[in-house]
């Protein structure tokens, strides 16, 4: 331990600010760790190795409250092995977001009149690369103002060129094995976007529509017709069938005929399937396999033709009728009115709220679209990824989201990888002049006069290999063989299937032939990370999901701006918890922030007393003994709950430590020892710069800024940053003490309480006499309990005007006070029948409503109890009231 002496301790005191400005300290500390290395991984060292992959954000991106609880958890991991002594792997990273990318860099385009087209696809790309490189990582800055521990000399992009040789090697490998297919198959396609979309980009909202029931066939009742209905009435142009229950007997007779599609004149078949419900509607659906996902199953089951109505802009096409070239909305009002003309709206039901699917990037519905794309058959991979949690290589906390892991891998759909974009990593497939295919992988060259295929892969396609990309893959890194695999992956519960799977399935399938790391045979699976932390979703005060629409969004950076980035982390940390949602608000902040103060002003208080720290003394009062067991018992509570992700509890076993036991007991306890011989006062400093040392650095991890300012000035050691972990003081825990201290502070904090109902102020003190404390062992805290009850010795003229006995573990101890002369009687008495008719007032409305028999048929039980509970509160403090009011007359 390092050693201080009290003098240095006082000067290092007066050198820190007169109070806690993170605005002023946190930039230029975070710079200096970056220069200092502290977070350079060394794939040479001889330390155990830890390491984690930074979810990689967009490019175009911004900080968002998920990033800042993602990141707080992942620094506070990283710092807390760093100080165990461990050598610690933070990668840090950026995904091209090739949707998002590519937009945004359209739209600067269009503000000149221009589109991509104008520039041809090189030169567009070359534009997107200059964006890219003079605006894009914003949220690089952003993640220093928070104080996040990358290596930042191992930041990746994946677009970089080793990025791209490993998403080139993956995707060779995969086809050769036949895993990797083109066919044409559903969609969700964006028209404003002209491209196939991602689940996770699929935002569903319930907006009003209309639902229209249309009459199929003849309209005359006597001949064969259906009814069938629809939200979407404009999809009815590609019909195909119409579909009723197997069992249904009211169209048993129907199964195997056909009937007139109501424009085209087609004659399509009815079908019997298990996939319609016969209680819903009339129990008949329209079957439209090219542009509804269970309309499509079905195709494929009774093999029905699946003809494309719309083109890449949702313009109606190919259904020659007078539809085509319209727009699907327009469509939807002409198909419509048609259709009522000629009589077939049987009903129509408006407006009818029903969820649909929108771009989340173009806003737009997303259009259930035929196209041919590129696939991965996921069958094995996903296979490989749930065995890797059922056999324990993976652990999944909390284990309450493994059936929703296991649902997802067990059912999932081949993926659909390919996208209609030029941003992004071009699909290695190339095309001959004769019709000739070829997979090209990172080393080959396409013959001239070849084509590369246009589109370019899923951006989750190459953030599936982020974990083993960054760090060299497919060449033999010592990076690999140091941090791979990574210890834990932090993310939210939300996109565990789409990012989560996507890097088991990969991680496993490239180590099966030749293993990425040396001790794995080959042949043995290798998983990318040992455990998955999956943390709940921020939520306002209120409990509600942030969004733009509600207004209820938080920016972090503002938070850091005006509380500083410790008061927000220790904020999102406090919330955390295993599959948990988070609240936060104002409030929370604000609590967080001065609690940062309170620690601030506290160790500054203790460094200007002479606080130091060396070795603890054997000469240790019961008030040391006692507050260097809590710090013995927190120490454990803390590890044991950051071993489990668990950092709410954390946080808040140290919150209360720090301000409940350190600062609110045991400082107190310190002013009076302060006052004692030198050998005692002495021994205090060092036990009290002792406890301030270990409880710095238990909280660095969390809050790292303050940490770091006191720590310094407390230690003047380097940095808090490469201190070591805290362990247990070495003291044997003695439960005498521990008693003798939690008695005298029921009784300090019984008088407090019984001054404050006799309206005594802080600053008055009044005269006592403590009978039985040498028989409660308490002889030794005297001078302690008389110095924070804000008491006085009795003199001779000692007349005791009240008194109070305090029941303590083993005895009683009787307060006896002498307040003649402390209070103004007449103004307490004013005071006093003030809030008794205000208690009276409540009490006898609170009895009133509870005696009315009108009122208690129609009120709800909840309401009702909340009545009674008032009415008992009110009941309560008219007692207290009036018995206070008849102790004052007696006087």
């Amino acid at each position: 331990m390092t050693s201080t002496a009290p003098d240095s301790s006082r000067n290092r005191a007066e050198e820190l600010p007169k109070s806690w400005n993170p605005g002023e300290v946190e930039s230029p500390m975070y710079e200096r760790w970056v220069a200092a290395g502290y977070f350079a991984a060394d794939p040479a060292s001889g330390k155990p190795p830890y390491s984690i992959v930074l979810p990689p954000p967009n490019v175009t991106g911004n900080l968002h409250m998920g990033h800042a609880l993602d990141h707080t958890v992942m620094d506070t991991l990283t710092r807390r092995k760093r100080m165990q002594g461990y050598e610690v792997l933070w990668l840090p990273g950026m995904d091209h977001a090739g949707i998002a990318t590519q937009s945004v860099v359209e739209k600067q385009l269009a503000v000149d009149g221009k589109t991509k087209e104008d520039f041809g696809r090189e030169l567009f790309i070359d534009k997107v690369w200059d964006w890219k490189r003079e605006s894009g990582g914003a949220i690089q800055w952003q993640m220093r103002a928070l104080g996040d521990g990358v290596d930042w000399g191992r930041d990746r992009f994946t677009m970089d060129d080793g990025l791209s040789r490993a998403v080139q090697t993956i995707f060779k490998r995969l086809y050769d094995a036949g895993l990797i297919y083109r066919a044409e198959r559903l969609v969700n396609w964006s028209p404003a976007l002209r491209t196939a979309i991602s689940d996770i980009e699929v935002k569903y909202e319930d907006v009003p529509g209309e639902l229209v029931s249309l009459r199929y066939g003849s309209l005359d009742d006597a001949e064969p017709h259906v009814v069938v209905a629809t939200t979407r009435v404009e999809t009815m142009l590609g019909d195909t069938a119409v579909a009723v229950h197997p069992e249904d007997p009211r169209y048993r007779a129907m199964v195997g005929t056909t009937i007139e599609h109501p424009i085209t004149g087609r004659q399509i078949p009815i079908v019997a399937d298990d996939y319609v419900d016969p209680e819903f509607g009339t129990g008949a659906v329209k079957i439209t396999p090219a542009h509804d996902p269970n309309d499509f199953e079905l195709g494929l089951r009774h093999d029905l033709p699946m003809p494309t109505i719309m083109d890449e802009r949702g313009l109606i096409t190919g259904t020659g009728t007078e539809f085509d070239g319209m727009d699907r909305f327009e469509a939807r009002v002409a198909v419509r009115e048609r259709l009522a003309r000629e009589g077939r709206v049987v009903a129509e039901k408006r407006p009818y709220l029903h969820s649909v699917g929108h771009s989340e990037r173009s806003g737009e519905p997303i259009e259930p679209r035929l196209s041919m794309q590129w696939w991965v058959r996921v069958e094995t991979l996903a296979e490989a990824a749930g065995d890797a949690v059922r056999d324990g290589d993976v652990v999944i906390h909390p284990a309450s989201q493994e059936p929703r892991w296991f649902e997802w891998v067990d059912n999932m759909h081949d993926w659909c990888i390919s996208r209609q974009l030029w941003w992004g990593h071009r699909i290695p497939i190339w095309y001959g002049p004769d019709g000739e295919v070829a997979c090209l992988g990172p080393d080959e060259t396409a013959p001239e006069g070849w084509e590369q295929d246009p589109d370019v892969l899923d951006t989750w396609f190459s953030s599936g290999l982020w974990p083993f990309s960054t760090m060299g893959w497919p060449e033999h890194t010592a990076e690999l063989e140091r941090f791979y695999p990574t210890s834990v992956l932090v993310t939210g519960y939300d996109i565990i299937f789409f990012w989560v799977a996507r890097m088991m399935m990969f991680g496993m399938y490239v180590s099966e032939d030749a293993p990425l790391t040396d001790g794995k045979p080959a042949g043995q699976k290798q998983v990318p990370f040992q455990d998955v932390f999956l943390h709940g979703l921020i939520r306002d005060e209120h409990g509600r999901k942030m969004s733009k629409s509600k207004g209820n969004g938080i920016d972090p950076l503002e938070w850091v701006r005006d509380y500083g980035a410790d008061a927000l982390r220790f904020t999102l940390a406090r919330g955390a918890q295993p599959g948990g949602d988070l609240s936060v608000g104002p409030a929370h902040v604000l609590a967080s922030r001065s609690f940062v103060t309170k620690l601030f002003n506290a160790t500054k208080f203790a460094l200007i007393n002479g606080a130091r720290t060396g070795d603890l003394p054997a000469d240790r009062t019961d008030a040391d003994q006692w507050i260097l067991d809590r710090l013995d018992s927190v120490i454990v509570e803390v590890d044991a709950a950051f071993d489990s992700y668990e950092f709410g509890k954390a946080c808040e076993a140290l919150y209360h430590f720090a301000w409940d036991e350190l600062c609110d007991w045991y400082l107190e306890l310190a002013k009076v020892q302060f006052a004692e011989s030198d050998a005692r006062a002495e021994n205090t400093r060092v036990v009290l710069g002792h406890v301030l040392d270990s409880v710095l650095r238990l909280l660095h991890p969390v809050i790292p800024f303050v940490t770091e300012e006191l720590w310094r000035a407390l230690t003047g050691g380097e940095s808090v940053v490469i201190a070591p972990w805290p362990r247990s003081t070495g003291v044997a825990p003695d439960a005498e003490v521990t008693r003798r201290l939690t008695d005298a502070q029921r009784l300090i904090t019984e008088i407090r309480r019984f001054r404050s109902d006799q309206g005594l102020t802080d600053k008055q003190r009044v005269a006592a006499v403590l009978d039985g404390l040498g028989a409660a062992g308490l002889d030794p805290h005297r001078a302690s309990i008389t110095s924070l009850a804000r008491l006085t010795a009795a003199d001779a003229d000692f007349a005791a005007t009240a008194e109070v006995e305090v029941r303590l573990s083993t005895t009683t101890v009787t307060v006896r006070v002498d307040t003649s002369g402390t209070v103004d009687l007449a103004a307490e008495r004013r005071r006093l029948e003030k809030d008794l008719a205000a208690a009276e007032k409540e009490l006898s409305g609170t009895t009133a409503k509870l005696g009315n028999e009108a009122f208690l048929a129609k009120a709800p039980e909840p309401v009702v109890d909340k009545i009674r509970t008032r009415r008992d509160v009110a009941a309560a403090e008219v007692e207290r009231i009036g018995a206070r009011l008849a102790e004052l007359s007696a006087r």
